[in-house]
């Protein structure tokens, strides 16, 4: 048990020194990466796409799925979340190139 817990302990310093990151760190830019996918998957956009072609292809998503034309509220919730998410992204983005 000893050893198990040495050798984790060296993998993580080993981790910090060689990425300059706490392994936790890396995880959570790696699942935020994954969702980001993801919602470039569901709108159908490319990891370059402008806030405009974002909001395009959100719009051409919601016409259809929406409601009134057998789509389903989660599909509508999904399609605005997915744009918040790739959004955000663009926003931190423009933040780090000020």
């Amino acid at each position: 048990m000893g050893k198990l817990i040495t050798l984790a302990l060296l993998g993580t310093l080993a981790c910090r020194l060689l990425t300059g990151q706490w392994p936790w760190a890396l995880w959570q830019k790696s699942e935020q990466s994954q969702k980001e996918a993801q919602a470039r998957a569901l709108l159908g956009v490319t990891r370059t796409a402008t806030r405009a072609e974002i909001a395009d292809a959100t719009r051409r998503l919601i016409v259809r799925v929406h409601p009134d034309r057998g789509g389903t509220n989660q599909a509508v919730y999904a399609a605005t979340a997915a744009r918040d998410l790739l959004i955000a992204r663009l926003d931190r983005i423009e933040a780090v190139k000020k």
